[in-house]
């Protein structure tokens, strides 16, 4: 199990200038994107960097949805900096973001896609030692601030992808509900989603004693190991929180029960699939989101089209978790029926269908877009979100079902349209 350090609770944003302090660090970079810099949070971290005396530079053009182009430009502004320390202030794209420039200004000599996960990437472990880099969570999605993962857009390919490694994990997360409070609807919907999948996959996953064969060396164990019963813990957790408190979320931004509820299910989720991994909804996600044309989220601020995370990867959730539920159906019952399904009369070779239903409802209450039709996709795209699915094997390879292409096509093309 790697997990980062984990502080959580009301304005304890103000001691990461102690933190920084007591870390020795003389030079820090902070991270965060254009629209942050101007919202509380950042205020925050500044006011007490302000406070302790801390010396930074701020990088302020993360890109939401980040590219191989936009980590590179971060990556440039780390080596030139010489940083001893990082601060990450944002939401999955931030700490990602700055998860890689961590590494690259660590490995100065390293090639960029030495570290990209293979087959795109070398996918080479990280043998380097990294500086201390501190998270401060913005929404309640990613679970960044606690996993090894850093995922952008590989705009040649057109589909994400990552580098996964437990030596970029944040050495601290700070996990501050007040700064949820300044999300919009939408980001609070489409990141709870990342959570929803998050715990919902990772529960789902194959479990870690049927993977095989064993590394050479624990070097090259993945960071994604399958199911298994520490990260069944966390998964299931965050599930119950995300059930009772994502619709609360959303409907009422003055709900702060419900706001510091999701933020902690977020880094619950991100303990659980930092471990265990996720499976097909990500592994697909990653083409939906790579291959957009003109879809524009509402109240997300940004110049260019995409699909955020999230919604990307709830979209397929009714259809994939129809497909794997022959492989362990009682997880997929049991997880019905904590998203609130009455399970009384189930029969368990109906569990696909029930999960499926439930997500359904869920997703409709909640007036998500009606699946991949509904964000600018046709049945003439599928041959290429299938295209993209394929090179995503450290995730794909996680699903409890094995899946062949014309799987993956059934799979997209049941996604289409959800209601």
């Amino acid at each position: 199990m790697a997990i980062s350090n984990i502080r959580y609770g009301e304005g304890v944003t103000k001691e990461i200038g102690m933190d920084l302090q007591n870390l020795g660090a003389r030079r820090v970079c902070l991270m965060t994107d254009k629209n942050l810099s101007k919202l509380p949070p950042v205020n925050a971290v500044l006011n007490s960097l302000a406070k302790y005396g801390i010396k930074f530079q701020m990088y302020d053009n993360v890109r939401v949805e980040p590219t191989d182009q936009s980590f590179l430009d971060a990556i440039q502004f780390a080596k030139k900096g010489e940083f001893d320390a990082y601060v990450a202030v944002g939401g999955g794209s931030v700490i990602d973001t700055c998860k890689a420039a961590n590494l690259y200004a660590a490995s100065p000599s390293s090639e960029f896609l030495d570290y990209v996960n293979a087959p795109i990437g070398k996918g080479k472990p990280v043998t380097v030692p990294l500086k201390p880099l501190i998270a401060v969570p913005t929404t309640s999605g990613t679970g960044s601030e606690t996993t090894g993962v850093a995922i952008f857009d590989f705009k040649e390919l057109k589909v994400k992808t990552g580098i996964a490694s437990r030596a970029i994990k944040p050495t601290l997360g700070i996990i501050d509900p007040l700064h949820t409070l300044s999300m919009p609807e939408r980001i609070v919907a489409n990141s709870g989603f990342d959570v929803l999948c998050h715990a919902l996959e990772s529960y789902t996953a194959l479990p870690y004693n049927k993977r095989g064969p064993c590394p050479s060396n624990p070097i090259s164990r993945p960071a994604y190991q399958g199911s298994n019963p520490i990260s069944d813990v966390w998964a299931l957790h965050a599930l119950r929180i995300v059930a009772k408190y994502l619709k609360r979320a959303i409907r009422n931004p003055e709900d702060r029960e419900a706001r510091a509820n999701m933020h902690l299910a977020s880094a619950f989720a991100g303990i659980g699939f930092g471990n265990a991994g996720v499976h097909l909804c990500h592994g697909m996600s990653y083409p939906i989101s790579g291959l957009v044309k003109t879809y524009k989220p509402k109240d997300y601020n940004v110049d260019h089209s995409l699909v955020p995370h999230g919604l990307s990867v709830v979209l397929t959730s009714p259809a994939v978790f129809a497909f794997t539920a022959q492989i362990h159906p009682e997880r997929h019952l049991e997880a019905a029926e904590i998203l609130g399904a009455d399970i009384r009369t189930a029969r368990i070779k109906d569990a696909g269908l029930i999960l499926a239903d439930t997500l359904r409802k869920f997703l409709f209450d909640l007036n998500v877009d009606d699946g991949l039709a509904a964000i600018g996709y046709s049945k003439a795209d599928i041959p290429a979100l299938v295209k993209g699915t394929l090179p995503q094997e450290r995730v794909t390879k996680l699903s409890p079902r094995p899946q062949t292409e014309e799987d993956l096509s059934a799979l997209f093309e049941a996604s289409m349209k959800l209601y």
